[in-house]
This record gives C-alpha cells, sequence and structure tokens, in this order.
C-alpha cells in the first residue's frame, strides 16, 4: 500500500490554548458504556483543558467542545497529563516542580492533591494499571513513586536515582507493576520492586550496543505489554520484546529491530496502538507518520520483525508535533498536540487499520 495522505484526515481541530500544547490524554473508557469520550490536553499555558464528545449536538456543528479549563494550581508549563485507570483522577507534572491530583466527579474537577519534592522540572506523570501507584520523573535526574493512600493522599514510597541526565518519561507496564524511564542520557531504564527489601531497583538498562545514540524522547507498549517502542533524537524507533517473566532475572527485554530511515528530525513523540497494533509518531518536522509490523516469510519463520512506514501525514500542525495518542478503544481515531498551541484530533481510514 502506497504511503498516502488521504488516507488520514482531521475530524476536528481543538483551539483554546495560548501556547505550545505538549500533550495529550485520553480518559480511559472514553466512548463505551455510555460514558463520553474525553480527552485532557496540556499547555505551556499553565492550563489543563478537557474537551468532550457530544453525538447529541447539531450535526452541523463541531462534536468537540471543551468543558473544563483547570488553572490556578501550577505557575509554570504543564508537561504531562494522564488520567487514572478508572477516570476518576488525572495528574498533571509541571515545570514549577509540583504535580497536582485532580478529582474528576460527574464532569467538575477539584484540585484535591498537590504533591512536592521535585527540585524542579517534572517532566512526565504516569498511573500504574491499578491507580494506586503514580510515577514521576524530571530534570533534577529522578524517578519518584508515589503511593495513593484513603483521603486522596499520596505518600512518595521511593526515590530513584539511575539515570546520569533529564528523565524525560516514566511509563508503567499495561498489566504489571514494572516502571520504565527514558532520558536525555539516551538510555532506558526498567525498574521493579525487589520482593524481599521492598525497595525499587533498576532491574535492566536499555543502552550500549543496540540502544539509542542520543535522548530517548518517549516509550510506548503494545497491548500485551510483551513489546515496547522507543523513539529518540537519533531519528530512529527501537522495539523492545519481552517474553520471558517480567521479574525473572537477567536480561528482561530483548532488541528486535531498529527501524530507521524515515525521520530527519527528532522523534518526539511514538504511540503504540492498543485498538489496531499500528504505531505513530509525532516529530520535529511537523509529521505525523504510521507504521505497521511488516509480516514476510522471514518473520513467520522466528526472524525478528521489520516494521514499514504505512502513512505519512505533512505539515499536521505547523510546527513541531510533540504528541500523539490513540485512542483506546477506537481503532481510528488519533489525537495529537503542537507547538502551535492546537490539538487535532484525526480519523484513520479503515483500509491502513487490518
Amino acid at each position: 500500500m502506497g504511503v498516502d495522505e488521504m488516507e488520514m484526515d482531521v475530524v476536528q481541530e481543538l483551539e483554546g490554548h495560548s501556547d505550545r500544547v505538549w500533550s495529550v490524554a485520553w480518559r480511559p473508557g472514553s466512548g463505551t458504556s455510555g460514558r463520553p469520550a474525553m480527552l485532557a490536553s496540556c499547555s505551556g499555558d499553565k492550563t489543563v483543558r478537557v474537551w468532550q464528545y457530544n453525538s447529541s449536538r447539531d450535526p452541523f456543528l463541531p462534536h468537540w467542545s471543551c468543558v473544563a479549563v483547570l488553572d490556578g494550581m501550577h505557575q509554570r508549563t504543564i508537561r504531562s497529563c494522564e488520567w487514572s485507570p478508572d477516570g476518576r483522577f488525572l495528574a498533571t507534572a509541571s515545570f514549577d516542580g509540583t504535580i497536582a491530583i485532580w478529582e474528576n466527579v460527574a464532569g467538575d474537577f477539584e484540585c484535591v492533591a498537590s504533591l512536592e519534592g521535585h527540585e524542579n522540572e517534572v517532566k512526565s506523570v504516569t498511573w500504574n494499571c491499578s491507580g494506586t501507584l503514580l510515577a514521576t520523573c524530571g530534570r533534577d535526574k529522578s524517578v519518584w513513586i508515589w503511593e495513593l493512600q484513603p483521603g486522596n493522599e499520596f505518600e512518595c514510597i521511593s526515590v530513584l536515582h539511575g539515570h546520569s541526565q533529564d528523565v524525560k518519561m516514566v511509563l508503567w507496564h499495561p498489566c504489571e507493576d514494572v516502571l520504565v524511564s527514558a532520558s536525555y542520557d539516551n538510555s532506558i531504564k526498567v525498574w521493579i520492586e525487589d520482593k524481599d527489601t521492598e525497595d525499587w531497583v533498576c532491574a535492566q538498562t536499555l543502552s550500549d550496543s543496540w540502544g539509542h545514540t542520543s535522548t530517548v524522547w518517549t516509550v510506548s507498549f503494545d497491548a500485551s505489554g510483551h513489546r515496547l517502542v522507543s523513539c529518540s533524537d537519533d531519528l530512529t524507533l527501537k522495539i523492545w520484546d519481552s517474553r520471558n517473566n517480567l521479574r525473572s532475572e537477567g536480561n528482561l527485554w530483548k532488541h528486535l529491530c531498529t527501524v530507521s530511515g524515515y525521520h530527519d528530525r527528532t522523534i518526539f513523540s511514538v504511540h503504540w496502538s492498543k485498538a489496531s497494533g499500528l504505531i505513530a509518531t509525532g516529530a520535529g518536522d511537523d509529521c505525523i507518520r504510521i507504521f505497521s509490523e511488516e509480516f514476510n516469510e522471514e518473520s513467520t519463520l522466528g526472524g525478528d520483525p521489520t516494521y514499514k512506514m504505512i502513512l505519512k501525514k505533512e505539515r499536521a500542525h505547523t510546527t513541531d508535533v510533540n504528541c500523539v495518542r490513540w485512542h483506546p478503544q477506537e481503532a481510528s481515531l488519533l489525537a495529537s498536540a503542537g507547538d502551535d498551541g492546537v490539538v487535532k484530533i484525526w480519523k484513520v481510514a479503515s483500509e491502513i487499520l487490518h
């Protein structure tokens, strides 16, 4: 199939932020079980906007509208936002060194906690699959793990010092309490809890011969959690695999393949669709690209897989694409955020989803 821009169209441009938009996050369960689809976006304007899909509105009007603006808690750029698995909480991480926890009660948002401890900019926040643990990371080279306590209290249970530079992103495994972190030091680290000591330890560092040669910006798991994709300033994607028990001894993750030759500017964001298995990237060349695993005789016989680009959307934003996120259930929907201050909802043609 050719790389055809017509196979990806804008559903709606969501405008309202007055500065660059750093990240977007779909609320879990969006659009299912009577729960309206909802998307959060965070920006350099120190606000989070919550967007909701309303299918009952006039069919000639845009279906996505801003239903809440969360402000007043952060004094600087909000770099990351993430929903808890049940959609009850939205966590926001800011360059002011704090993390805010917003509780969503019937569409009304109230800040119920403010977490302090990082020395400076907090770059990323992520919830574990049960919603009991929160991880954060920042420019101070540290990773913090927080535990949700009764009464919406959060206790820091571990501070991890393993990276030698700014930590760009943390992400929990979709099924296990295993944490990965990506850093300016070109490495990815895998963290697990030592059951004997109850301390969190680095179980593996993905670097050296198969690792990235420049800043690792983002990581994303596939639906099963068996594979991980990472993107970097070195203009490559790397696919990693873990078919063994994540808590086993020795190397947990194996390098499967490197995807190169498609990007000519930094890859800021990568996201693996849980619904279709496709991988999307956002980069400094203003483009969104979509990749698919290529099934051939060699891979069928047990050889390492290969991934090819199946779609390239030029000028997806008027400047850097900072974030791409697939909808968790609706395979055709992709959200993106850019330095142009705009959030976009895209619909990907069904032909490339299969």
